[in-house]
């Protein structure tokens, strides 16, 4: 019944994202010369969406959790899922310090960046869930996924800091 509940919550949370999505790409298709004129507003939006979506799923993510911390298998099945998606921060970190990546407004880079401006909600998650788990393999697991969502973020900030400071000599 609560994971009824909560597999509810997440389709009504990407029902909703899904739905703002297509009406963001709307706006780029109907207006594109305003899309142009102000790409930066336009950009600033997109992330605040982005912004709001993984917050909004980071909700029914905690349920979850609340609801399976008492069930050693459903919280290891949990906590394998959550440290693969972990592990997608530094492919995608790495994968954007391939020029050919980064460079052009690829869908591959795109998804890299996505994934990488959602790691502060992933590392919120998995502090949780570390935090939640009763039992030594989810905890072991939540544990790597902490790590390698932290030192994937440790990681970007370091790049982009040493970018802006490299720049300014």
């Amino acid at each position: 019944m609560q994971l009824g509940f909560v597999a509810a919550f997440y389709a009504a949370v990407l029902g909703l994202a899904t739905t703002l999505v297509v009406e963001r790409y709307l706006q780029y298709a109907r207006h594109p010369e305003d899309a142009t004129a102000s790409s930066g507003m336009y950009a600033g939006g997109d992330l605040m969406l982005e912004i709001f979506i993984a917050g909004t799923l980071l909700v029914p993510t905690i349920v979850l959790v609340l609801v399976i911390a008492k069930s050693e298998p459903a919280f290891t099945i949990y906590s394998k899922i959550l440290l693969a998606f972990s592990l997608s921060a530094p492919l995608a970190f790495g994968l954007l310090c391939i020029p050919t990546v980064s460079s052009g407004p690829g869908l591959l880079g795109f998804v890299c960046l996505c994934r990488l401006e959602a790691s502060p909600f992933t590392l919120a998650a998995a502090g949780f869930s570390r935090g939640a788990a009763r039992f030594q393999r989810p905890k072991r697991l939540t544990l790597f996924a902490l790590l390698a969502e932290g030192l994937t973020l440790v990681a970007v900030v370091s790049g982009f800091a040493f970018s802006v400071l490299g720049h300014h000599r």
